[in-house]
């Protein structure tokens, strides 16, 4: 299992996009825009792979300067629950933490509350409904 950061544009960020609409956006009908990949330019990307194939995925986008947003995290069908997205969310914490930001925050889809509860994330406001499906604002100081 190697961790690393992914290059916009490159071979791993076409294996990203890929796994982010297989997992993320297929089972809803939707699709990526091309302004929506664009907007991912300056986004800090982060791949889990076994060889060269991506196993699992999110991204950091800045809030504020001391603030960074967890996005767009996704695991492969069938690796669910072999730790990958556990590592993959130390190894993001791991950068946000060496770019000086102080808390992470996330959109979290309510099935993924008790992923997140495990690794030290809290609720912090009421259930909302984002691309059809309820979420809630989860975060953590780092």
């Amino acid at each position: 299992m190697a961790l690393k950061m992914i290059q916009y544009g490159s071979k791993e960020y076409e294996q990203m996009v890929a796994l982010r609409y297989q997992m993320l956006r297929k089972p809803l009908g939707l699709v990526f825009t091309e302004e929506e990949l664009g907007k991912e330019k300056n986004n800090v990307l982060l791949g889990c792979f076994d060889e060269d194939e991506l196993e699992g995925c999110c991204m950091l986008v800045e809030a504020n300067p001391s603030e960074v947003r967890l996005r767009q995290m996704a695991v492969l069908s069938g690796l669910q629950g072999k730790g990958i997205g556990r590592v993959l969310m130390i190894f993001a914490e791991n950068v946000a933490r060496d770019r000086r930001y102080k808390k992470i925050l996330m959109h979290s889809r309510v099935t993924s509350i008790p992923f997140f509860d495990k690794l030290g994330y809290f609720i912090n406001g009421e259930p909302f409904v984002e691309l059809t499906i309820e979420h809630v604002v989860m975060e953590k100081e780092l």
